[in-house]
């Protein structure tokens, strides 16, 4: 028996070797990728002595004599603090990540890979100026000096039983492509939506189900779009089992506006800015203060404090003592399906107007770990062949994004130095990036808003189909003149405001197009709380920032209520009336209602958009588009026999359906106890570290601890679990000091770093923190 239990005990310490070791190797490299705090990097490639100076939250001003050696220190911090976070941004647009995560993201490549972005990224590098790209190597110098200065490489590496890449200047460029991917769809997802629905019912459908228009709208200039009509006959349908309805509508959330001088508490514009995206740890942006102060001045000729995008040297929104600005996703129509038409006895031929070509074939490879494999993608004139529709026509994207000149830099940098609203806006018009609506203000107190980015110049046809471009009657004429893109400054009443959504009417809508606008719920409540208040100051904002109102979903409790009242006598339904009833119009987490009417809501889009188009999508989460909620309440209120849901005998059927889908998930989540059922058991933060939801045990180490959070899709405080506001600011220029901000996942991705997840608690619960970083706790001097 002491023979067995000696034994016993010698394969106990032979199998806890394996995993003493991990974890000893898995602290060498969390230790020893610490980012240097204090001291001196000598050796460094700066023109002269470069000053970085960390508060308590790890946040730096960095002092430098020239941009360029300020880039080069930022670069510096990137390479330190966020290169696994760098480096997958680059290989996302790339479609690399296989290489380094494997087949989970080989869907993904593959998509991507037709885009060839890792080609045309190069070739963006060189239609940059020299000044650009030197900028540029500057940057990556920096951060492949930060990298090679941490004594371990960042603990993903080790996890992932691979070695960091050095950083090329290029590998910028894929960065804001990658913004490109996260903010626009690599597949013409509208023309496809509308081309299904075309097959299935006919334009009638397609019309009704995609109009752009809602009751929630709420541009600035005060336009309105017709409601969707009804269609009085539609093509016959194929009924479609519930079972196979997604529910998975995709969620823009960002917000910014701005009121003029006159109405805030320090005589200069008041901007306010939150975007949202998708949250980990870190989170998406890295915060910073530049300075620039030539050798021997007294003053600086550049002080600008915001957030950056790590694997990009520039301040992306912020403010610099002259001008605050900030950006929402415009949503405004950036790509087109082209049809192929092909030629009759040529495979592989199609027609344009210059006569019939042959598609390009081109050799592209998808590297899963190790095992590397040659993919062929194929491109057109107009762009690459990226899917087959509904009908069965072979598409080609043309994008932006896929355009030579997609990317620049030096609006970025002018951006950052721009004196006044009007400067900002003639830079907004030079920029080549994803088109975003800027909202700006500046010290003298005006306020502008603008698309910033290409706009394309469409002409014989709308954007909102997919059509044959063969004949040249149809197409692009390159982008817009600068001249002529839309631009609201100054407006009577003092506020500007962008949420996703339609921001003009007229023309100026018509030139733009429709790109997935939102539904107009949180730009509704942004525009009456604005007008509500004569006066602001930055708390102010903050509140408008955190609101968890819900204009959405007071129609939906409306209706509910009333279904649920015609239906008292089924006692599964019965007690939902009262929670239902009792809804205060809140998002908040202690909320029975709120959870209630937004399963009852999402659950009859769901249903009703996938019996429509027959089942569920194979290339995106749902049919259904946020704007679904003009179709949906044109139809529950007119309650058409010829638009009744393919495989129900009415609308009272459909209705009978969706609440038995609520009460069957009260029962299973809250014991058939409907005022158990509480929005916070749904609306957690989930903000993790990306590979902590595949490695087993990861998270307790990287992730901070989870809660509720109030608000939901349709609230200013747009949120849903793992996605939410990626920064928070109100901030007057030149009254910095007042400004407030918020940003979650913290400064560092490293989890043994002293300010791991420093601001994340204060992001939770809205606690406000300074926009300007805060005493010096360290200071590190980088010496030529």
């Amino acid at each position: 028996m002491r023979r067995i239990a000696r034994t016993a005990g010698w394969i106990g310490i032979v199998a806890a070797v394996p995993v003493v070791l991990v974890a000893v190797l898995l602290a060498w490299h969390l230790y020893g990728a610490r980012p240097w705090l204090d001291g001196a990097v000598t050796g460094a490639a700066v023109a002269g002595p470069v000053t970085i100076a960390r508060d308590a939250a790890g946040v730096p001003t960095i002092t430098a004599a020239t941009r360029g050696d300020a880039s080069y220190a930022l670069g510096y911090l990137h390479g330190q603090e966020r290169f696994f976070q760098m480096d997958t941004l680059r290989r996302s647009s790339a479609g690399g990540l296989s290489a380094l995560l494997g087949d989970v993201t080989a869907w993904r490549d593959r998509r991507v890979l037709a885009h060839r972005f890792r080609h045309r990224a190069g070739i963006m590098l060189a239609r940059l100026s020299p000044a650009e790209r030197a900028m540029l190597r500057r940057y990556a110098a920096g951060v492949n000096r930060g990298l090679a200065d941490l004594s371990a490489t960042p603990f993903e590496y080790l996890l992932l039983r691979r070695r960091p890449l050095p950083w090329q200047a290029e590998d910028t460029i894929l960065t804001v492509l990658s913004m490109y991917l996260d903010l626009q769809s690599p597949l013409p997802d509208q023309e496809m939506l509308r081309a299904r629905a075309e097959r299935r019912g006919g334009d009638g459908l397609a019309t009704l189900l995609y109009s752009p228009a809602t009751p929630l709208d709420a541009p600035i200039d005060g336009s309105r779009l017709p409601l969707p009509q009804l269609p009085v006959r539609l093509t016959p349908m194929p009924v479609v089992a519930a079972q196979a309805v997604a529910a998975d509508i995709p969620v823009p959330g960002s917000n910014n506006w701005a009121v003029a001088g006159r109405l805030s508490s320090s005589g200069g514009a008041l901007v306010a800015n939150d975007m949202h995206l998708g949250i980990g740890v870190p989170g998406p942006w890295y915060r910073a203060r530049i300075v620039v102060r030539p050798a021997g001045a007294t003053q600086a000729t550049l002080d600008v404090t915001g957030v950056t995008l790590p694997g990009n040297p520039t301040i992306v929104a912020g403010s610099n003592g002259h001008i605050a600005w900030g950006f929402t996703n415009s949503y405004i129509d950036t790509a087109d399906a082209v049809v192929l038409d092909p030629v009759p006895g040529r495979a592989g031929w199609y027609r344009t107007p210059q006569g019939p070509r042959p598609i390009r074939r081109i050799e592209e490879r998808l590297c899963i770990r190790d095992d590397c494999r040659p993919i062929t993608v194929e491109e057109t004139v107009w762009g690459p062949v990226v899917a087959t529709d509904a009908q069965g026509r072979r598409l080609a994207m043309r994008w932006t994004a896929d355009d030579d000149d997609a990317v620049a830099i030096a609006p970025s940098f002018a951006m950052e130095r721009a004196g006044s609203v009007v400067a900002a806006i003639t830079v907004a018009h030079r920029a080549r990036m994803p088109q975003q609506n800027l909202m700006v203000g500046d010290r003298a107190g005006r306020i502008g808003w603008t698309i910033i980015g290409q706009v394309p110049a469409r002409f014989g046809f709308d954007g909102r189909t997919a059509t044959s471009w063969a004949d040249g009657t149809r197409g692009w004429r390159g982008t817009v003149p600068a001249a002529t893109v839309p631009v609201v400054v100054d407006p009577s009443g003092g506020r500007l405001w962008t949420a996703n959504t339609r921001v003009v009417g007229g023309a100026a809508y018509a030139m733009l197009g429709d790109g997935g606008y939102d539904n107009g719920a949180r730009a509704t409540r942004i525009r009456d709380r604005l007008f509500a208040q004569a006066r602001f100051e930055p708390h102010d904002f903050l509140s408008i920032q955190l609101d968890v109102g819900s204009l959405r979903n007071r129609w939906w409790r409306d209706l509910m209520l009333r279904e649920l009242k015609a239906r008292s006598g089924d006692k599964r339904l019965h007690g939902m009336i009262a929670p239902v009833a009792a809804w205060n119009g809140q998002a908040d987490t202690g909320s029975a209602g709120q959870r209630l009417i937004t399963a009852f809501r999402a659950v009859v889009i769901a249903d009703a958009y996938g019996r429509y188009m027959g089942g569920a999508p194979t290339w995106r989460g749902s049919y259904a588009v946020p704007a679904a909620e003009g179709a949906m309440r044109r139809l529950l209120e007119a309650r058409p026999a010829v638009l009744v849901p393919p495989g129900h005998a009415g609308w009272r059927s459909f209705i009978d359906a969706a609440l038995t889908d609520v009460a069957k998930a009260v029962d299973e989540q809250a014991d058939g106890r409907p005022d158990r059922f509480l929005w916070g058991a749904v609306s957690s933060a989930d903000v993790r570290h990306p590979l902590a939801r595949a490695i087993p045990l990861l998270g307790r180490l990287t992730d901070p601890a989870d809660r509720a959070v109030p608000g939901d899709a349709g609230t200013v405080r747009a949120q849903r679990p793992g996605f939410g506001a990626s920064e928070r600011f109100a901030v007057s220029p030149g009254h910095e000091a007042e400004g407030l901000f918020h940003m979650p996942g913290g400064q560092s991705g490293n989890p043994v770093s002293p300010y791991y997840l420093a601001g994340h608690d204060d992001w939770l619960a809205g606690r406000p923190r300074p926009f300007l970083p805060g005493p010096t706790r360290w200071t590190l001097r980088l010496v030529p």
